[in-house]
């Protein structure tokens, strides 16, 4: 069996209504325990950042490794999209309905891409963001419009691609958004930002350690060098913290080195009764001719080997992966068979996906490596836990 989401207990869904309730907003619940009790408040999205890997290897990230990091779960599937959505919203994937990488929505042909909010493809030129509105797209309240409602200062440090994205209008939404032009940039921007109210929160997201790690590998001296690099932006985080803020330090998944390549568009056994491939390498939502789910089952399986369980929507649903509630409308987003990697390997689309197929770090299964992600917290008025 593979390792399940904690969802309610220690979860990346469970940290912004803990931060919530120690800033005061009515209705938020301190699920992680945190007891905060803060009025400023910054957290550090580290894309890419495992446990695992911060953990075995505390040599090379001193600052972080020193607060004693505690380990949460992302969600399923353990992939960008699905875990800033649960962090934004503060609800596991089955609420808010981004269900992975590349998934299907009904009335469109192709499959939704909503990092870049079009239709996944190699002429998917169009935006989404008229006619697929993100906003009603994903109509839950976020984090931020909460507080901002509650009259706390929220800023938001990211790139400045992201500031008006359909990602970030569906799920990251509220308060304000401050583009992030450098590594300095960044950290003098949380510190302006965490003294813009009496209460304030700041979410500031740095994504180059996902990168190198796609690209180098997670194993290589690069990524090493990128997470020192990590280590040392956390550090001159805190260093600038005003007297009574918290820094909170965590990430949206880890990363394992692929091994084994399986491809989906070389291989007619797994192409055989499938309309459609989403999700990831190491995490697909097969979509299947209609009566045929059964057939494509079988035959993943026998193609696959042991290395891979291949699950129907409702063996998914029914383990949690997904959190407790699985609306209807989300329902029919999640592949009719859903195909997870256990050891090394991953589904490649070495014709339509040819970048992705290409590279050696991955994500998106539920294997230690990739769904615990660390939670560091860092007090400038005293001692951490």
């Amino acid at each position: 069996m593979f390792d399940a989401p904690r969802y309610g207990t220690d979860s990346l869904a469970d940290l912004f209504p803990s931060i919530l309730a120690g800033l005061g907003v009515p209705d938020a619940d301190d699920r992680l325990g945190l007891a905060l009790e803060a009025d400023r408040v910054c957290v550090l999205l580290v894309d890419g950042l495992g446990y695992e890997a911060l953990t075995t290897d505390p040599a090379a990230a001193p600052f972080l490794s020193g607060l004693a990091p505690r380990a949460l779960t992302a969600g399923f599937p353990t992939t960008t999209t699905t875990s800033l959505s649960s962090l934004g919203i503060g609800v596991p994937p089955g609420e808010h309905g981004l269900v992975g990488y590349l998934f299907e929505v009904p009335g469109y042909d192709r499959l939704l891409n909503p990092l870049a909010w079009r239709l996944h493809g190699v002429h998917a030129e169009t935006d989404l963001r008229t006619e697929l509105v993100p906003e009603r797209f994903q109509p839950i309240p976020t984090v931020f419009e909460r507080a901002a409602a509650d009259g706390v200062a929220v800023t938001r440090v990211s790139p400045h691609d992201q500031a008006g994205s359909g990602l970030t209008r569906a799920v990251l939404r509220g308060g304000e958004f401050r583009p992030r032009l450098s590594f300095g940039d960044l950290i003098a921007g949380v510190a302006e930002a965490l003294r813009a109210g009496p209460r304030a929160l700041v979410y500031a997201y740095h994504g180059d350690l996902d990168l190198t790690g796609h690209v180098r590998g997670p194993s290589s001296r690069s990524w090493r060098m990128e997470l020192a690099a990590v280590d040392r932006l956390a550090a001159a985080i805190a260093e600038q913290l005003p007297p009574d803020a918290v820094l909170l330090v965590t990430a949206d998944h880890g990363m394992v080195e692929l091994e084994n390549r399986i491809d989906f568009d070389t291989t007619d056994a797994l192409r055989e009764g499938v309309r459609a491939l989403g999700g990831e390498v190491r995490a697909r939502h097969v979509y299947t001719v209609a009566g045929a789910a059964n057939d494509v089952a079988a035959a993943w399986q026998s193609a696959l080997g042991t290395d891979f369980d291949v699950l129907t929507r409702e063996d998914v649903v029914t383990r949690g992966w997904f959190g407790p509630t699985v609306t209807p409308e989300n329902a029919i987003r999640i592949g009719d068979l859903v195909v997870v990697a256990r050891g090394r390997g991953g589904v490649i689309r070495s014709g339509v996906e040819p970048l992705q197929s290409s590279l050696l770090g991955h994500h998106g299964s539920l294997t230690p490596a990739e769904l615990n992600v660390p939670l560091c917290l860092f007090r400038a008025d005293g001692p951490t836990p």
